[in-house]
């Protein structure tokens, strides 16, 4: 098992350890948190291509000496043309959700990127693109080792994804995906990043980049145009925030289920459970998550259709009154399906003490699927979360921001550490950062320990007609038989199961420590110095 990994002078936590080692070069040649961050997420894009991209979103939390907390909404908004006439026109009952047709929202995760170097520069930072690039340059022209997670992704999505525009040419070499320890390169996505480095990363958006990305799109049949990337930025939010036993929680607000997250970890605090690794404590966790999502499905979208602000699902009041539902000797019905996503979450803090709770996605394993010729940027298909049914709460309208489930965390914890966690994993998202922050902070455990510890994941399993509860079978046997007798359908899974996220988790104390976590489902690593 990993061991907790402490420092003083600056760590980073990420799923592949190439990104990790990228943001400690930059720590260790003096840039602060959020520039080791850019580094780590720009080397992440082209190491671990199947769970994020160029062409994705990004949010970002950031943690300022002095206790300020920074959110940086980086989601793209649907096409100009994208609505249901656009969809019943292509013949189309729903919005496809692979290729050219599901790539209809503008990717924002650079614009995020600029916003927190904008950020940075404010408190001093100056480290230039060239040099938080340099890395991820690197393994993109000259090459780096496919993982097993990559080559599993490639050969198990390759039936979906190999008539989609570019993707073959990358990911099937020779008609066949990549094997796992054969060399990927990525030349014109190097050629990106070194335009992105040299005339900025507005270029993306506004300048000759944008001009090439917005031709390959309409191409492929893409209904997003240069009007769409020209008018997109990334956009400064408040954060929402919650008391939890003593301890203040940070997350993103609409359209990310941030507040899912945050109710979740409110109302299993009323719940009064006091031991982790038990029935009761899975059980208290299950039951929550269940109320949770139930709001989170009826209330968040983009923020400017909500009716309802979401602020008031975390009153007090309110969440004594959901927690007062759960019966601690009875799983309650669930019938909810699962929403799927692949997504990297990433963490830095400085010896300074500023901390960033990162995380960038593509939505799906490979996204829409579609690499563009000119650019081999990769395009989310985040927008296949609308629907075309005017009665749903997401339904797709020109410029409307889609829902998202990512959303990284920050926590500044009673005793003065702060705390910055986050996982992979669409609907296991909540889940995952309340199994995290409920055992290593409310039940006492070493931070590797709660973050390798089993997990488990409320949700629909792929192609079954029933929900049941997948749980990791490291888990205690006679407790996994008392969630059964409690009435939750319970379905064991691999011992360290890609299903329930990758997460990882840095804490620097008071006096500087740092402690960091990265999960052994992942390829990642918590890198110190």
């Amino acid at each position: 098992m990993l061991q907790t990994t402490r420092t003083f002078g600056g760590m980073v936590s990420a799923p592949h350890h190439l990104a990790a080692q990228a943001g400690l070069r930059v720590l260790r040649d003096g840039g602060n948190a959020i520039e080791a961050t850019v580094a780590a997420a720009a080397t992440i894009t082209v190491v671990y291509p199947h769970m994020n991209a160029l062409g994705g979103d990004s949010f970002c939390l950031i943690h300022f000496p002095g206790g300020h907390v920074k959110a940086i909404d980086a989601c793209g908004a649907a096409a100009s043309v994208a609505d249901f006439d656009f969809y019943r026109a292509k013949g189309c009952k729903e919005i496809p959700p692979r290729g050219p047709l599901s790539a209809l929202t503008v990717a924002g995760a650079v614009s995020g990127w600029d916003s927190a170097l904008q950020a940075s520069k404010s408190i001093g930072g100056r480290m230039p693109l060239e040099r938080l690039f340099e890395d991820a340059i690197y393994y993109a022209e000259r090459g780096m080792s496919v993982t097993r997670n990559l080559a599993a992704n490639a050969a198990s999505k390759s039936h979906e994804l190999e008539d989609i525009s570019g993707f073959g040419q990358v990911y099937l070499p020779g008609g066949v995906p990549i094997a796992e320890a054969s060399q990927l390169k990525q030349p014109r996505l190097a050629a990106t990043l070194r335009r992105l480095a040299s005339a900025g990363l507005g270029d993306f958006y506004r300048g000759e980049l944008a001009r090439s990305i917005a031709a390959d799109l309409a191409r492929a049949g893409s209904p997003v145009s240069a009007m769409d990337l020209f008018h997109h930025e990334a956009l400064e939010v408040e954060p929402l925030s919650l008391a939890v036993a003593g301890h203040k929680l940070y997350n993103m607000p609409p359209p990310t289920q941030g507040l899912a997250s945050l109710i979740l970890l409110g109302v299993y605090e009323r719940l009064g459970i006091d031991t982790a690794e038990t029935a009761e404590f899975v059980h208290g966790l299950v039951e929550a998550t269940k109320r949770a999502f139930r709001i989170r499905d009826a209330h968040v979208t983009d923020p400017e259709y909500m009716q309802t602000d979401p602020e008031s699902f975390l009153s007090g009041a309110k969440l004594d009154s959901i927690a007062a539902e759960v019966d601690p000797t009875r799983a309650s019905p669930w019938a909810n399906t699962a929403d799927a996503g692949d997504t990297v979450w990433l963490g830095v803090i400085d010896g300074e003490g500023l901390a960033v709770s990162f995380i960038q996605s593509i939505y799906w394993e490979f996204g829409s699927g579609l690499i563009l010729d000119e650019t081999g940027i990769a395009w989310q298909n985040r927008g296949t979360s609308f629907s075309l049914d005017p009665a749903n709460s997401n339904f797709l309208a020109p410029g409307r921001r889609p829902f998202h489930t990512i959303q990284p965390a920050i926590a500044h914890l009673a005793d003065g550490r702060v705390m910055a966690y986050g996982t992979m994993g669409g609907d296991g998202q909540p889940q995952t950062q309340a199994m995290i922050f409920a055992r290593h902070v409310l039940h006492g455990q070493d931070l590797q320990s709660a973050v390798s510890a089993p997990r488990w994941l409320l949700g629909r399993t792929w192609g079954d007609t029933t929900t049941s509860l997948r749980i990791e079978d490291r888990f205690d046997p006679a407790a996994v038989r008392t969630l059964e007798k409690l009435g939750h359908p319970v379905q064991r899974v691999g011992s360290f199961d890609e299903i329930t996220g990758h997460a990882g988790a840095i804490v620097r104390h008071k006096d500087g420590l740092i402690e960091g976590a990265a999960d052994p489902r992942s390829d990642g690593a918590a890198l110190g110095f």
